[in-house]
């Protein structure tokens, strides 16, 4: 066969949701499509097979997750009849037994460990599909429709091709840096997975279940990566993983899970033999680098925060000052309903010791409101620890019941409508703490990494133009001329996508760190001039 006579190559169009680990997992997918020989394509209409990345965390992204199935599906009903539909992550992981039989539209489900099999399943899934077209499927049956007759006798006597199901009950897998990665990210920062998994029995969360045991990369493993990402041009890497603060501890020899608790965690560190990996080494590693980048912590667990991690950071000038630590709530009830492992005295002598370590340290953190058994006096002790520690980031979300877990079985459950008006009220009290926090940058000069123009619906968001309109009517008329274009740019204390902006009147290179002068704030975002 010549050239010319050689089939096209396969065309994948991939949608990703959830968050940077599910990012991650879309990269390595990618990847290996692309080293395969296959087209990565935005286009679904040219697509052959579409893949769709799920979260299963909370009801919200359940629904996300199946209404972006759904759609894919109508939409190739209606316009692509042989496209194959995958479907991936943590909704498969999650429920494996019952996807099969509530989305028979689905092609293939495949789990997490099978990331790096991606090229092999594309080419499973349209030979399922087009198996699948040789013997017509009746719509599914799903819960609260009504199955016609002729559909039901054609379920009885028409020959069917189920979906097929790669799914590990128990995921393994975790990448290293010889893995094919496509980035989704723009060119100036990546996210690193340092490990996968989680040890922690925490009554609301999934996770564990989902996404298995807790797992370290090797620390050699993360930082060839970390370097090759720094060759790259990368200016902020980004450490990710359900717990990062449990970095390398089941790398010890015998290595036992059931040491979350702080007393147990702070013990075996103690004892692990000398030159086991911790993320105090791997943070001082990073920071040997040859460059100019940032390092960012995310996902931080508060049990397992030591005096060596906090005063790795401090000397390590590369490492943004900047905590990612999710302490979900504070009222000594609340956290043992929620087995979380840490008590409230434990974690204000936390905060204190990462404050005075740290100096100019941006915390951020996240609540759960209306967790079963929350009473009106547990949710105001919440709201006196926010008004009290004055989080520079926080976000409060509504207790989501998720069936499997220990929580979604406790009695006293918390009506939907209360849960919706305990988070606006944290919210609100954040909204005010947050103005008064950007109101005392100005006049400050800090560094920025810029990363962007800013659109119309930027500005719009960030309210921009209100602010101008409002800056106009005060004495101070030098800054007329900040009508017109803004640079998008984040500073140490904002992580990717999650936290505040910093909008920049004026031109400076983008991708690059620059020094800027704060000159004005909206509610979360800064504004400033180079």
């Amino acid at each position: 066969m010549s050239l010319s006579e050689q089939p096209p190559p396969v065309r994948v169009g991939l949608i990703n949701l959830g968050c940077a680990k599910n990012l991650v997992d879309a990269e390595i997918m990618l990847g290996h499509l692309l080293q395969d020989g296959m087209e990565i394509i935005n286009d679904p209409a040219r697509a052959d097979v579409v893949i769709v990345n799920t979260c299963s965390f909370i009801d919200a992204a359940q629904e996300e997750s199946v209404d972006t199935i759904l759609e894919s599906a109508q939409w190739r009903k209606a316009r692509q009849g042989r496209q194959a539909l995958i479907v991936a992550g943590c909704l498969p992981q999650r429920f494996r037994d019952d996807l099969p039989r509530l989305l028979p539209e689905v092609d293939l489900f495949m789990g997490i460990d099978q990331v790096a099999q991606a090229p092999h399943l594309v080419r499973q899934a349209l030979r399922n599909r087009k198996q699948r077209l040789a013997t017509p499927t009746p719509p599914p049956n799903r819960p609260g429709t009504q199955t016609k007759p002729q559909a039901a006798t054609r379920r009885i006597t028409a020959p069917q091709t189920p979906p097929q199901v790669e799914v590990h009950r128990k995921p393994t897998y975790i990448p290293d840096f010889t893995t094919p990665r496509f980035r989704l990210t723009p060119n100036h920062f990546a996210y690193v997975k340092i490990a996968e998994g989680c040890n922690h029995p925490c009554s609301f969360c999934i996770i564990p279940r989902m996404r298995g045991s807790h797992r370290s990369r090797p620390l050699e493993d993360l930082l060839q990566e970390a370097r090759q990402r720094v060759a790259q041009g990368v200016k902020e890497l980004n450490l990710i993983s359900q717990d990062s603060t449990y970095y390398g501890l089941d790398l010890r020899p015998n290595h036992r899970p059931n040491i979350a608790a702080p007393d147990r965690f702070q013990a075996a560190a103690r004892a692990r033999p000398a030159g086991t990996p911790t993320l105090a080494l791997l943070l001082r590693e990073l920071n040997a680098i040859p460059g100019d980048f940032w390092i960012r912590l995310l996902y931080t667990h508060p049990a397992h925060w030591t005096d060596d991690l906090i005063q790795a950071m401090a000397a390590s000038p590369k490492v943004a000052r900047y905590v990612d630590i999710p302490l979900q709530h504070i009222h000594p009830v609340m956290l043992e309903r929620m087995r979380r492992e840490t008590s409230r005295d434990y974690i204000i002598q936390l905060l204190d010791r990462i404050r005075a370590g740290l100096p100019g340290v941006a915390l951020r953190t996240t609540f759960i409101v209306g967790f079963p058994g929350e009473t009106a006096a547990c949710f105001e002790d919440l709201l006196d620890f926010i008004r009290a520690t004055r989080f520079e980031r926080l976000g409060v979300f509504t207790y989501s019941r998720e069936a499997g877990t220990l929580a979604g079985k406790m009695e006293h459950q918390i009506p939907d409508r209360v849960k919706r008006e305990r988070r606006d009220q944290a919210m609100a009290l954040q909204h005010t703490i947050a103005r008064a926090i950007s109101k005392s940058c100005l006049g400050r000069t800090l560094t920025v990494l810029v990363e962007r123009m800013a659109n119309a619906a930027d500005l719009r968001q960030a309210q921009i133009h209100s602010w101008e309109h409002g800056l106009l009517r005060e004495t101070d008329t030098r800054l007329r001329h900040l009508r017109g274009q803004y640079l998008v740019a984040r500073s140490a204390a904002d992580a990717p996508d999650i936290d505040g902006r910093v909008y920049v009147r004026g031109r400076l290179p983008l991708g690059e760190f620059a020094q800027v002068k704060i000159i004005g704030h909206t509610d979360y975002d800064l504004i400033a001039e180079p």
